[in-house]
């Protein structure tokens, strides 16, 4: 499980972003938090998350473009140090008391952007990181293990600095949570970098980008499952202080039991990717991922209980992580080396890119139609994603082989 840790660079790696993804989820939380304890709206909730990940919608192919194309270690390096600032920000901002939406939407903006390049660079230097390709699935997991375990930790840690010193002393942490994960950058022993002799501007290389999913029907049919889930399930979670605060009438501390209990869900569907060896039926893992994350949100929507509606968060989460890692391994692993930083910039799209959009859409469907009900069709919605999934690859196998299928056609096929 752990054998990507034989590798010096991949340590550091691990090691500074474990310790910075947990001041990293303390903040999310506080934002989350604080929106909605000023404003008591869960329009504005979605709202602000919104502009914390729009940017990827638009930027990620660019993103994918410009690290296939730079040294994706300055890439990732700079915008870590961009993270600090904001987070720097935050903290300033919220220990003069001033709470202004605009100025925290603003950051929140400011943080979409950064996060859009750096989590293009990032995921693409991994590859760099480890001797064997082979260990690269391992290293990915392990990757989002790290990420889990902090969302586990991160939330909890909030609840209590929350409750006993504010919003603002968060913020401080995540601050500070930056130093290791720099200084861990500047230990690594690289190669030198030599610049790639490509074609073309970035506008060309977003082209090519395109063009390459289009002949790749196995990743973009992957790329598609996970946009309409982030459009239409996903954002399930950003209605999670809604359940928190009105529907089970508690605080911060409870609002922190639900991102702990999704971190726990979630860092299981990390270990059980990490126990995985190679890269195969990781489409079939997809499937029965998605199903998990769709029951545990109908579940969810209808839970009578606090600790009932705990357990069915930590079994949608433990589904979404599952799905989401075996479409990233499986892109990883099948996306040509000199179209990684593009594969990998449509999928940050699909997922973080249109998230927000959906994020926004559930927030004001939650406003006219009730948090339970539009929960639930969510999950059901869920359900009729991965169908349509299902369908598609029993469909692939009666398609005519060795020959490339214009994606207009692709789909027409599909539909009937």
């Amino acid at each position: 499980m752990f054998r990507s840790f034989r590798y010096y660079n991949y340590r550091l790696h691990f090691s500074g972003q474990a310790l910075s993804l947990i001041g990293t989820w303390m903040q999310r939380v506080a934002i989350s938090w604080l929106v909605y304890r000023v404003t008591g709206s869960a329009f504005m909730l979605g709202l602000v998350g919104f502009l914390g990940l729009i940017p990827s919608l638009v930027l990620a192919p660019f993103a994918g473009a410009f690290a296939d194309r730079n040294n994706k270690y300055k890439i990732v390096l700079w915008c870590q140090v961009a993270f600090m600032a904001q987070a720097g920000m935050l903290a300033l901002l919220t220990f003069s008391g001033n709470y202004n939406m605009v100025l925290i939407s603003l950051l929140s903006l400011m943080q979409g952007v950064v996060s859009t390049f750096e989590t293009t660079g990032r995921q693409s230097l991994v590859a760099e990181l480890i001797g064997n390709r082979d260990d690269l699935p391992n290293a990915l997991a392990l990757n989002s293990s790290a990420f889990n375990a902090a969302r586990l930790l991160g939330p909890a840690l909030a609840g209590i600095v929350l409750s006993t010193f504010g919003e603002n002393a968060c913020f401080l942490i995540n601050f500070l949570s930056f130093i290791p994960v720099i200084t861990c950058l500047l230990f690594m022993r690289l190669e030198p970098y030599v610049p790639q002799t490509l074609t073309g501007n970035t506008w060309h290389g977003l082209k090519e980008g395109f063009r390459y999913l289009e002949r790749t029907h196995d990743i973009s049919s992957l790329i598609v499952v996970l946009a309409l889930s982030s459009l239409l399930v996903i954002p399930f979670s950003t209605l999670l202080p809604v359940f928190a605060k009105d529907i089970f009438s508690g605080d911060a501390t409870t609002f922190s039991w639900f991102e702990s209990a999704g971190g726990l869900g979630a860092l299981i569907g990390a270990v059980y990717m990490a126990r995985l060896k190679g890269a195969k039926k990781l489409r079939t893992i997809v499937i029965g991922a998605n199903l998990i994350f769709a029951l545990g949100v109908i579940f969810l929507s209808f839970s009578p209980t606090l600790w009932m509606a705990l357990i069915f968060t930590a079994m949608a989460c433990t589904g979404l992580m599952t799905q989401n890692a075996a479409i990233n391994t499986y892109i990883q692993t099948h996306a040509a080396p000199e179209m990684r930083g593009r594969a990998i910039s449509y999928y940050i799209m699909a997922f973080q890119g249109v998230l927000p959009v959906g994020t926004l859409l559930i927030a004001t469907a939650a406003h006219f139609f009730g948090t339970q009900a539009t929960v639930l069709a969510e999950g059901l919605i869920g359900l009729l994603i991965i169908g349509l999934y299902g369908r598609y690859l029993r469909k692939k196998k009666s398609m005519e082989k060795g020959r490339i299928i214009p994606m207009a056609e692709w789909w027409r096929k599909l539909a009937s």
